[in-house]
């Protein structure tokens, strides 16, 4: 029985025993099962974060091309050196060798290099010269791998179109920016694995794809001869900033853009943030009397005018709302062609008034202001205009002459474009296309925008013509050229002084635009210099510019001659050598507030007037219609004073002139000798309305060149303003009809 029991203890123990280890057997199986089946992605994760790291290789960027197919930026293979920490016997020591050659700030390199164990850059995409120090220090840890890196041939040329690159490849600016991810392409994958002896293996797990190639407009050469000779302007006037845009006026095609001052895209530690602005399109200036040829085609457009018609601008004076207004020099009879010719701010004003706020504005939203023009550039501005229903009394007039309106340089191309082009506007364009990465040649066709007709092809000639009266005998004599004709419009506008919100005194923005040959332009330049010290008119500075660049443009071009060289090597025109007085054109005065103020709504308070002085007539009763029937355009005198000539003058205007600024009465004006006119008052009388019925009084208004605003029906029994009243040509009568 004891033995029983005995026995019977023993095999229970046995059991007990075989069961724990049945039990712990299966629980050590679970959890093998667990951690192999259900945490094995986690632990191969956490296997790949100690022994492997993955890395993008950044894929060769995609080539920009000029339109002759010159690479202007592109990718080069060099050396990027990198530490393996886990390799490196003394790290600290190893980054503060390759620091001292890289410039870079040791401990940065250190901290980034103890978060990432198995791989860290410690030279990316350096110069040849740095990867060789680095080499001959023969560190222990320290491996290369090649990259791309982007290069800019030509250094400086064309900066500001094509921008600049970071360490990641990443467009920063210009069209590397804009065009960003078409150039980047796809990154490639390199995996840096480590065994349990700590040692490394690369391999590429992904190769990069090339990105794709941008073609410009642009011609290196143009863009070369455009830089240079900015840069000798510049240092020839001190200016602080300039422009240069050349453009084909026909396919809106960009063939150089250049700014000043500039920077090395290939040196991005150098680059300071005041080059980088691409002012061409992102700057914003009063255009000055280069507006003048908005103002004046309008009104030969609308036939309110025309080439040849005399206008008085009263000695370089006018008076609007309060506020008087001088050319630089005092002005008598000018037709509107020499109004262009000698830019007389007086006689532009009196054109857009008989020309009205609505199709003057109409005009300039047709030219593209106040609108981006679409081109392939970051950062475009659409200028500073306003609507009609936010000008004030003086707007009219500060517009005719290029004030209180704001434009792009490139918005200024647009404008002479578009005259040279026979009245059609075609948008600038800066890209011909991209094009995939191969191996084979490509051809690449430029498609232009669609253009828009704003001025008739008639108006287009009559403003070339008048262009190119300026450069004949006008301010823009400095840009005479040698075997081409060429047309053109100089500007001269005062900069606001951001200290105090007005005008500056010794600040200007001079311009000059123009094209050439005239019967067919091939390229319009334009050129504007921010704030040059001394001469600083558009005529005496701007102009010189233009002559140069637009020469051996055309020359380059191999553009015929279309101007013969006279006999003895003289050039056919030698019109460059004025007098720098004889080409000023800028006003002394202003109407209205200055652009930033006339922007916020603003408008100046009248000036003041001595005691006693005579009240200033209404800007109604500024205008004086001046037509010359039989006089023939070439007697027309250009000075102050109406010189007679054999050509009798027949002078249709009013024989009873109101009294001059010294009280003196009006004369009967002579039929020839010298007449010398001093008009404060003046315009169309209006005439009496007042018992016909509505369609004499519209014939009746037709004929005095007035609008009539009918009110009712039947027979006129009032009229406002009276008859009597002198109102400028073109001005609303309104008439109150009854039965």
């Amino acid at each position: 029985m004891v033995a029983s029991t005995s026995v019977n203890g023993a095999r229970f123990r046995l059991y007990a025993l075989s069961g724990f280890l049945c039990f712990w057997l299966l629980v050590i199986c679970l959890r093998l099962v667990y951690l192999q089946i259900f945490c094995y992605g986690e632990f191969e994760r956490r296997a790949q974060h100690q022994q492997q790291r993955s890395f993008d290789i950044s894929p060769k960027r995609g080539v920009i091309y000029d339109r002759a197919g010159r690479e202007l930026a592109m990718s080069i293979q060099v050396d990027s050196a990198f530490v393996v920490p886990s390799e490196a016997p003394d790290l600290p020591n190893t980054v503060s060798l390759i620091t001292r050659i890289t410039k870079e700030d040791p401990r940065v390199v250190l901290a980034d290099c103890r978060a990432h164990k198995t791989f860290c850059w410690v030279a990316r995409k350096a110069d040849a010269e740095t990867i060789e120090r680095i080499r001959s220090l023969n560190l222990q840890g320290i491996h290369y791998q090649k990259e791309p890196k982007r290069f800019y041939p030509k250094r400086e040329l064309a900066a500001q179109i094509l921008g600049y690159v970071g360490t990641d490849d990443q467009g920063l600016s210009g069209l590397e920016r804009q065009f960003n991810q078409q150039l980047q392409g796809k990154p490639g994958k390199l995996m840096i694995s480590v065994d349990a002896r700590k040692k490394w293996f690369a391999s590429v797990e992904k190769e990069p794809e090339a990105g794709n190639s941008v073609v410009l407009t642009v011609d290196q050469n143009i863009q070369y001869i455009a830089e240079r000779e900015l840069e000798r302007g510049m240092e020839e006037t001190h200016a602080i900033a300039g422009t240069v845009i050349v453009e084909n006026p026909h396919t809106g095609e960009i063939l150089a853009l250049t700014n000043r001052p500039t920077f090395n895209p290939n040196i991005r530690k150098e680059i300071k943030n005041e080059a980088l602005k691409d002012r061409a399109v992102s700057d914003v200036y009063e255009p000055g009397s280069t507006f003048k040829m908005v103002t004046l085609s309008a009104g030969l457009e609308e036939k309110i005018t025309r080439p040849d018609e005399v206008f008085d601008c009263q000695m370089g004076s006018i008076v609007i709302n309060g506020m008087r207004i001088r050319d630089s020099k005092p002005h008598g009879l000018l037709s509107v062609a020499d109004i262009l010719a000698e830019s007389s701010d007086v006689g532009a004003i009196k054109v857009a008034l008989r020309l009205g706020e609505d199709r003057f504005y109409k005009y300039i939203r047709a030219f593209g202001f106040g609108q981006q023009t679409g081109i392939e550039l970051p950062g475009e501005t659409r200028g500073l205009t306003k609507p009609v229903e936010r000008w004030s009394k003086v707007s009219i007039g500060a517009i005719s002459m290029g004030q209180e309106i704001g434009i792009s340089p490139l918005q200024l191309a647009s404008l002479i474009s578009t005259i040279a082009n026979d009245g059609v506007h075609v948008p600038p364009r800066i890209v011909a296309g991209t094009i995939s990465p191969q191996n084979v040649p490509q051809t690449i066709a430029f498609q232009p925008a669609e253009g828009t007709r704003v001025l008739s092809s008639l108006t287009a000639a009559e403003m070339r013509q008048m262009l190119q009266g300026v450069v004949l005998h006008g301010t823009g004599r400095k840009a005479v050229l040698e075997g081409y004709s060429s047309a053109g419009k100089t500007g001269t506008a005062q900069k606001v002084d951001p200290n105090t919100g007005t005008y500056s005194k010794t600040k200007y923005v001079a311009s000059f635009a123009g094209f050439a040959p005239i019967n067919d332009p091939q390229l319009a330049v334009v050129v504007i210099l921010d704030s040059a010290l001394g001469l600083h008119q558009g005529g005496q500075v701007s102009a010189p510019i233009f002559q140069r660049v637009m020469q051996q443009s055309l020359e380059y071009l191999h553009v015929p001659h279309d101007v013969q060289f006279p006999t003895g090597g003289q050039t056919l025109l030698a019109g460059r050598d004025v007098p720098e007085s004889s080409l000023e054109e800028s006003s002394p005065d202003h109407l209205g507030a200055s652009l930033d103020m006339a922007e916020a709504g603003l408008a100046p308070a009248p000036s003041s007037s001595p005691a006693g002085a005579a009240k200033p007539s209404p800007i109604a009763a500024q205008v004086v219609p001046a037509a010359l029937l039989t006089r023939k355009i070439a007697d027309i005198p250009t000075s102050g004073t109406a010189k007679s000539s054999s050509t009798t003058a027949d002078l249709q205007l009013a024989n009873s002139l109101p009294p001059t600024s010294d009280g003196a009465a009006s004369k009967k004006l002579p039929e020839s000798g010298t007449v010398v006119l001093d008009v404060e008052e003046g315009g169309i009388e209006v005439p009496s309305f007042l018992g016909k019925n509505l369609r004499i009084a519209i014939e009746a208004a037709q004929e005095a060149g007035l609008d009539l605003d009918a009110i009712g029906s039947g027979v006129a029994r009032d009229q406002s303003p009276q008859p009597g009243a002198h109102v400028a040509a073109g001005s609303r009568i309104t008439v109150k009809f009854g039965r």
